[in-house]
């Protein structure tokens, strides 16, 4: 239980990490630039780069919970690779939840994690 809770706890702090240092960088370095055109498209391409990267983050722990027994699995239409996991983890980052793959045991409170942190950052960039 207390792995399961550490696990958490630093899925959690590794992707809020991973977006403010992105938020920070992209203030920093926007105003450098010459032509507002770029730094609009430089913006965007930092902060979607940033939330897929906190997606692979969710997706790895899920795969590597999926082989381990003390986690739960994730089952329905999944094979068990990477990128069923990276696809379940931009379902649930993005609240959208199509349910073709579901978590079971103890990864479900990863899953309500991971709603939660993708509202929060996706909110985040928009601010």
């Amino acid at each position: 239980m207390i792995l399961i809770y550490t696990v958490n706890c630093l899925v959690i702090l590794i992707t809020t990490l991973i977006h403010h240092e992105t938020l920070l960088f992209i203030s920093q370095h926007i105003p450098k630039l010459n032509t507002p055109r770029h730094r609009v498209f430089i913006a965007l391409v930092g902060v979607l780069f940033a939330h897929a990267a906190e997606v692979w983050v969710f997706a790895a722990v899920y795969y590597f919970s999926h082989y381990s027994e003390s986690f739960g699995g994730l089952y329905g239409n999944f094979d068990g690779s990477l990128m069923d996991c990276a696809y379940f983890s931009f379902t649930v980052y993005t609240s959208l939840g199509f349910g073709d793959i579901v978590p079971v045991g103890d990864l479900r409170f990863l899953c309500g994690l991971e709603a939660l942190i993708g509202l929060v950052l996706i909110a985040w960039t928009a601010s």
